[in-house]
């Protein structure tokens, strides 16, 4: 068994880890600019940008300083990132009190700021005649096949193959096939996850 590669290819040296790309990310997650971070920390603006494209290591203790201000941890920028792959058709199925729908869940369960589903209703499948709210904060349906209906409070939106809708996750709703005759195949995507 021979060592981890590096970019390159070379056997037995370790692939650098990308350190300012993952300080950038936290930075612009927290809202803050170059300037904001750099004078917080007691470095150039520029030093910084450089640490951010990688052409730099900082110290140690820069390196410290920089995650308290962007707001992670130091071991955050050491640990791969997390997957999980779901195989076409194997995912948990959920029932949420539809009729004539299998639901099956694509995100793992420690996922907490999405969850999403892939839905196959029958022709006239629903989602119940009563409007129900989930705990979430957003909403978003893709229809990959077929015909769909959404019910909200004020409106009822017809979807096709292609279509998306996004709206608010505690509007009350509920939704159909909206055809009696062919299958529709759709996405939800909830975030967070409920």
């Amino acid at each position: 068994m021979t060592g981890p590669e590096d970019p390159t290819g070379a056997p037995g040296r370790p692939a650098e880890v990308p350190l300012g790309a993952r300080l950038r990310v936290a930075r612009r997650a927290r809202g803050l600019t170059l300037e904001q971070v750099a004078t917080a920390v007691g470095v150039t603006k520029g030093f910084l940008s450089r640490v951010e494209r990688d052409d730099v290591s900082p110290s140690v203790a820069t390196l410290v300083a920089l995650c308290e201000v962007v707001g992670i941890r130091v071991g955050e920028l050491f640990e791969a990132p997390s997957t999980s792959v779901v195989r076409a058709g194997e995912g948990r199925r959920l029932h949420f009190g539809g009729t004539g729908a299998v639901e099956l869940l694509l995100t793992p369960s420690t996922q907490h700021a999405v969850q999403v589903l892939h839905s196959t209703v029958a022709p006239a499948g629903s989602g119940g005649e009563q409007r129900y709210v989930l705990e979430t904060d957003v909403e978003c349906v893709y229809v990959l096949r077929g015909q769909f209906r959404v019910e909200l409070s004020e409106e009822t939106v017809e979807l096709s193959a292609g279509d998306a809708m996004t709206f608010p996750g505690r509007e009350p709703h509920t939704w159909r096939n909206a055809s009696a005759s062919e299958p529709a195949e759709v996405l939800w995507v909830l975030a967070p996850a409920p």
